[in-house]
């Protein structure tokens, strides 16, 4: 069933109309207004309706004369409808209420009624506080004692044919003095004949005020003038569940299917979330928050995850603000080894200290859901326990747990730079079309996020998640589009910049390949890097994926080989796929391309390896016949790296460029000499200057019996 009144839900309206009721409180209003209409109390009557704020007391009411107004005109009561809230001060409240109450008269046929309220309500108390009325009506205003003037008011009314029904709400809401001032008003003319009282509110709030003032139990004095009451009842958990996920539903509409489960969602719902929905005023709360947030995240998150996350928010801000204040306490897995930042001890302190001041009756409810929602906690309190493997399976469907995708919930935005969940479907729809795949590549390379990488980086390893989606057909014009735009995706924003880095973009481009072609039969695999290699225009991709193709079988410095069934192609293919790269560098080398090719000495020592070093040794020697070649050579093997000491802030930047590199292909010795000789050249770039300043320093360090990989010798000056 649809929700029928979507507009009073949201906007915490209440009902007017049973006609919307969702929570079973039109048969209790029904009930209760023809007990109303059937009193005729000789002394006055009054009715208590406790609940708490939002528990629904005022739809009650509403509902209550709903019902009266269906009954035949002539024998309706005379209903004064009375809100205290909307004054305030003691004289103000008491001057509103008899005003209110002299104004309904008139309309009822009542008015001669006036006089007689008028003189007693200034009789209630002191000249100086209702001095208003005499000020006001001097005509009716007489003096006389409170008892004669009460003795006028319930003659008059034992002659009327209508009970007086007065309503009021929101007591509770009143400072404890107007609290107090408001019963003691009633105390006295709670005794009229033929008058009810309808008073709904809080009643530990009212109570607690009455007792401060009257020195007695607070429920005693309010028995004196309350004579039947009763406590709103909760209402039915069934049908106030189905109002809010009907409620979220409209919120949620639009939500891709694949980053919303409905067994994910019932079990986040009953282990924490459903703690909180207590009354119509919870559903509201939580659902005018998602109305708001929600759309500016879609298709960005995971629904559940974000429904849980804002409910935090809403009815545990304390827990909402250590989420947000400690991502890498919640996010992420927890790691392992000597050198782990995080154990499981410390994890699990840090949690049971802040758990310690959230209310004892949240507790457990907070602890389960963030359990669901942070696997690291089930790591924390538990013996389960996740690898990494599991972070790209988190990222690709948008949990709050992937560290890439945290921020999304509190900041309700994507990081600038990022690759958005919508754009990178849109991405996808490229694959089957190398030019334009590639296309997209090379557009996202030139693209800098704001910690100086590129969103091809992002891209590439996002890609990753979606590999094993990706239709069989589409796998060979993915690989050929990386091997031919390959070498534009290699930015020096990307290069690593700590050893706890996972690589640049050439292992993220090989991480994409070997994902794809796992896949694949091992024919199949051979056929697409060998098509990729002909075709392909970027000469370090092929050399990087030959040489990783040629390590799963244990060649160019690998620790070990994999076992057959783990390698992409076979040694055969292997050997044919070498040849292939060989005569791409050897293509590129008669171009003259091949020296602007990025990262040369890794090409070259591939093409040493698979094809002939005298040819290798060749080129260099036609290259470095200038004086220009050899500056351009030498600064193509200069390596940057960042060193960080224990009492460093951040890692400072070094360069490397140890003549050992290029000995297999140039005598240090004799390039020293020439290389001294360019020092001061004014042509040089300042990239080749430091590349020069590093090979000389690091060739006399080695003349001198000193290791220029030694710590000690890589100090400054």
């Amino acid at each position: 069933m649809s929700v029928k009144n979507p507009v009073s839900l949201l906007s915490d309206r209440p009902l007017t109309d049973p006609h919307f009721d969702r929570l079973e409180y039109a048969p209790l209003a029904r009930h209760l207004a023809e007990a109303i209409y059937k009193m005729a109390p000789s002394d006055g009557f009054a009715i208590g309706i406790f609940g708490s704020w939002g528990s629904g007391k005022t739809t009650l009411l509403n509902f209550v004369l709903h019902y009266l107004n269906e009954m035949p005109e002539e024998e309706r009561p005379v209903i004064v409808r009375f809100n205290p809230w909307w004054f305030s001060g003691r004289e103000d409240l008491v001057e509103r209420f008899f005003s209110q109450l002299l104004a309904v008269l008139p309309k009822y046929g009542l008015e001669r009624l006036k006089k007689s309220i008028i003189e007693f309500a200034e009789s209630l108390a002191e000249l100086p506080r209702y001095g208003w009325l005499a000020r006001l009506l001097p005509a009716f205003f007489r003096p006389g004692d409170v008892p004669e003037r009460k003795g006028k008011i319930a003659k008059a009314l034992e002659k009327e044919n209508r009970k007086i029904l007065v309503i009021v709400d929101d007591i509770d809401r009143l400072t404890a003095d107007e609290i107090r001032e408001f019963f003691r008003v009633v105390k006295a003319i709670a005794d009229f004949p033929k008058v009810v009282y309808l008073l709904a509110f809080d009643k530990k709030v009212v109570v607690q005020a009455l007792e401060e003032e009257q020195g007695i139990p607070g429920e005693r004095y309010l028995e004196k003038i309350i004579q039947f009451s009763f406590e709103l009842p909760l209402p039915d958990k069934v049908s106030l569940r189905r109002l809010l996920f009907e409620s979220i539903g409209v919120v949620l509409s639009g939500t891709p299917d694949e980053l919303f489960d409905q067994i994910y969602w019932s079990n986040v719902y009953f282990e924490g979330i459903d703690h909180f929905i207590r009354t119509p005023r919870d559903v509201v709360r939580l659902t005018n928050a998602l109305k708001v947030t929600y759309p500016a995240v879609k298709g960005e998150v995971h629904a559940v995850d974000f429904i849980a996350i804002e409910a935090i928010r809403v009815f545990c801000p304390l827990a909402y603000d250590v989420i947000r204040k400690n991502p890498d306490m919640f996010a992420g897995v927890v790691a392992s080894g000597l050198l782990a930042p995080l154990s499981r001890e410390k994890l699990r302190v840090f949690h049971e200290g802040w758990l310690d001041s959230i209310p004892e009756e949240d507790r457990e409810p907070i602890k389960r859901l963030l359990k669901r929602l942070f696997p690291k906690l089930e790591e924390a309190w538990g013996n389960i326990s996740y690898n990494p493997d599991w972070l790209p399976k988190w990222r690709k469907a948008r949990y709050v747990r992937s560290p890439d995708v945290f921020p999304i919930y509190f900041r309700l935005a994507n990081p600038e730079g990022d690759i958005a969940n919508a754009e990178m479907k849109a991405f996808l729809s490229y694959i089957s079309d190398p030019k334009k795949f590639g296309g997209l590549l090379v557009d996202l390379a030139k693209q800098l996020r704001p910690d100086r990488t590129t969103r091809v980086r992002v891209f590439l390893e996002r890609f990753q998640d979606y590999a094993e989606d990706i239709p069989l057909e589409s796998i060979p014009p993915i690989i050929q589009a990386l091997v031919d735009v390959g070498d534009q995706l290699l930015r020096p924003e990307d290069e690593p910049i700590s050893p706890f880095d996972i690589g640049d973009n050439r292992f993220q481009i090989g991480r994409v390949v070997w994902l794809l072609l796992r896949r694949l039969a091992e024919p199949k695999r051979y056929e697409i890097l060998k098509s990729a290699i002909e075709s392909g225009r970027s000469v370090a991709i092929v050399a990087w994926l030959v040489a990783i193709l040629g390590q799963q079988h244990g060649q160019f410095g690998a620790e070990r080989q994999e076992l057959e069934e783990e390698r992409l192609v076979s040694a055969e293919h292997l050997r044919e796929l070498e040849e292939l790269a060989v005569k791409k560098i050897r293509k590129a080398a008669e171009e003259g391309s091949l020296l602007k090719a990025p990262h040369l000495p890794q090409i070259l020592f591939l093409w040493r390896e698979c094809g002939d070093e005298s040819e290798v040794r060749e080129w260099v020697n036609q290259v470095v016949e200038s004086d220009e070649g050899l500056a351009e050579f030498i600064e193509r093997f200069l390596s940057k790296s960042y060193v960080q000491s224990l009492s460093d802030v951040v890692g400072r930047e070094e360069y490397r460029l140890n003549p050992k590199y290029i000995e297999p292909y140039l005598d240090p010795t004799i390039a020293y000499q020439r290389i001294k000789n360019l020092e001061d050249q004014p042509w040089l770039t300042e990239k080749q200057k430091i590349a020069i300043r590093q090979f000389l320093r690091e060739y006399e360090l080695l003349q001198a019996g000193l290791d220029p990989d030694s710590p000690a010798s890589m100090l400054p000056g």
